[in-house]
């Protein structure tokens, strides 16, 4: 049992806020009923106090592990905690299928909590990713019960960042989809798979058909990878059930964000944040230099969610803080407080040159730079919002832009610093001899030594008829990049990266219109990037001014 020394250097160590610690009886295995009959598998973790709140915590990552240390770390702190298993997962009846049952299997648990002696009327929810997307499955439909969130590195709406421009987030979906089949696979089976470096996941992540690639990565067909890659289109049906968002502003529980510059659902996270606080929700929001999966950001996810918790169900004092806390990443940045996001910013253009350079003065009259994509040897990603922490987030780019598919435009050496905070965009002028294609665009920082550091991008796919065409054959390809909040310092230049994909991060564009899963056939097109007086190929940042209520930059 941890006891209450124990809990008190856990909190210590993770810099949690000091409040008294209790001693915890935990029960295990506790069968909570679904409507249908479905068993969930449930862990309760009590304090020994005579009446505490609750927090709810549903997963489908299992209730063992690190979730133990934090089921006796949370009711060590005097809330009741409760874990359960989503269905199909972890001695939870069912098969899981993503988002499927989430919001039904959340109203039961509600109502089995309300049938509890040691339930008091009030509980609050906490989780990272998926675990935050069963919390808003539920949330709108919690009524006034639900009196807190911690949502960490997670959305209400998953279609956007499973199909983001478009494209599909292969790399994503498909280590995602061969994690949970390695949670049915003995320990030590999984642990060679790892120490080997994963060879299936890559070799499956490089296969075509990609309705074939779950078998390759997993040995099984898993049910919601094929369907995702059916029900691709923006006009599916089947992601009507399945996203939340249209709901957000019925709910009415505080709700707190933590999440990182470099996470797979930054965009569509902020994208919640902007919704509830137009409902005018109670929210506080901090954006960190983290990835989805980053030792820093759980450690910060534990000390913001456990104050939100603390103050929202115990009604304990909490620190006065800004509604938004980010942080500025590159040389000279640091923690940033903010009355909300975005801040008040001038659109900055950066435009295009030819001969590889990068200025804020719109281009002289010039020829295209012309490269060519070929998606049997695709343009690889390189670090960047990744599922996975050891590969994700800033790595020097000077690898891939050396590849004779990728063009490069870099301004020249700033004298002064050139602070950027809020949403970034490109317009990319192009013309190609294919009708099907996708445009990545990176912004990256290059050091005095050269070294060319990813801050953000994004990546748009173009077919017939989303975007217009002139009479000369050129498309403007609009292409929204991450947000960010990057101060490039004086000594470096900013460079901005135009290509034809980022694979495996973004599925390879096979050039021919085929469907998603069924592609093999692969045609290599040339691109024409235009960068002229009639075709601004461009980016836009957010640049705060030289003195700014944030204080001086």
């Amino acid at each position: 049992m941890l006891d209450r020394p124990l809990a008190r250097l856990a909190a210590a160590a993770l810099r949690l806020p000091t409040v008294p610690t209790h001693r915890v009886d935990v029960t295990r295995g506790i069968v909570v009923r679904a409507r249908d009959g479905a068993r969930l598998r449930t862990d309760h973790y009590a304090p020994r106090l005579p009446a505490a709140p609750t927090v709810l915590i549903r997963t489908p990552y299992g209730r063992g592990g690190p979730m133990r240390l934090l089921g006796r770390l949370v009711a060590g702190r005097g809330l009741h905690l409760v874990i359960q298993s989503c269905r199909g997962t972890d001695g939870s009846d069912g098969r899981f299928d993503p988002l499927v049952h989430e919001r039904d299997d959340g109203l039961d648990t509600v109502d089995w909590l309300r049938r509890q002696p040691w339930y008091t009327g009030r509980f609050g929810m906490f989780g990272a990713s998926y675990q935050g997307f069963v919390q808003w499955a539920l949330a709108a439909d919690a009524g006034e019960e639900l009196a807190a969130m911690v949502a960490v590195v997670t959305a209400s709406a998953t279609r956007d960042s499973t199909y983001a421009g478009e494209s599909f987030a292969l790399d994503t979906v498909l280590t995602w989809a061969e994690l949970l089949q390695a949670q049915t696979v003995p320990w030590l089976a999984r642990q060679w798979e790892l120490k080997r470096g994963q060879p299936r996941l890559a070799a499956a992540l490089a296969h075509l058909p990609l309705a074939e690639a779950d078998r390759v990565a997993t040995g099984v067909t898993v049910p919601f990878f094929q369907e995702w890659l059916r029900h691709h289109t923006p006009d599916a049906d089947y992601w009507r059930t399945r996203v939340f968002g249209a709901r957000i502003a019925e709910v009415r529980a505080p709700v707190t964000m933590v999440t990182g510059w470099q996470d797979i659902f930054l965009p569509a996270q902020l994208a919640d944040h902007a919704a509830l606080r137009a409902a005018g929700v109670p929210t506080r929001l901090t954006v960190g230099p983290w990835t989805h999966g980053s030792p820093g950001l759980l450690a910060e996810a534990l000390r913001e969610g456990l104050g939100w918790l603390d103050a929202h169900l115990h009604g304990r004092p909490a620190p006065p803080r800004a509604p938004v806390r980010v942080h500025v990443g590159g040389e000279g940045g640091g923690w940033r407080d903010l009355p909300d996001w975005p801040p008040p910013a001038t659109g900055t253009s950066w435009h295009l040159h030819a001969g590889g350079r990068l200025a804020p003065q719109p281009p002289a009259p010039s020829t295209p730079d012309t490269i060519r994509y070929d998606p049997t040897d695709p343009t690889p990603s390189l670090g960047g919002p990744l599922l996975v922490a050891q590969r994700a987030g800033p790595v020097d780019n000077r690898p891939v832009e050396a590849r004779p598919d990728v063009l490069v435009y870099t301004s020249a050496v700033l004298t002064a610093p050139v602070e950027v905070l809020g949403p970034v965009h490109a317009e990319i002028h192009v013309r190609c001899d294919l009708s099907y294609l996708d445009v990545f665009v990176r912004l990256c920082d290059v050091d005095r030594r050269g070294r060319s550091w990813n801050v953000c991008d994004g990546l748009v796919r173009v077919a017939p008829g989303r975007f217009p065409v002139d009479p000369d054959g050129v498309t403007r390809v609009p292409v929204p990049l991450w947000p960010a909040a990057h101060r490039f310092a004086t000594g470096h230049r900013l460079r901005v990266q135009v290509s034809g994909g980022a694979h495996p991060r973004y599925a390879r564009n096979p050039g021919t219109g085929d469907p998603l899963g069924a592609a093999i056939t692969l045609r290599a097109g040339v691109r024409q990037i235009l960068h002229d007086p009639s075709h601004l190929s461009r980016l836009v940042l957010p640049v705060l001014p030289a003195v700014s209520p944030l204080g001086p930059i």
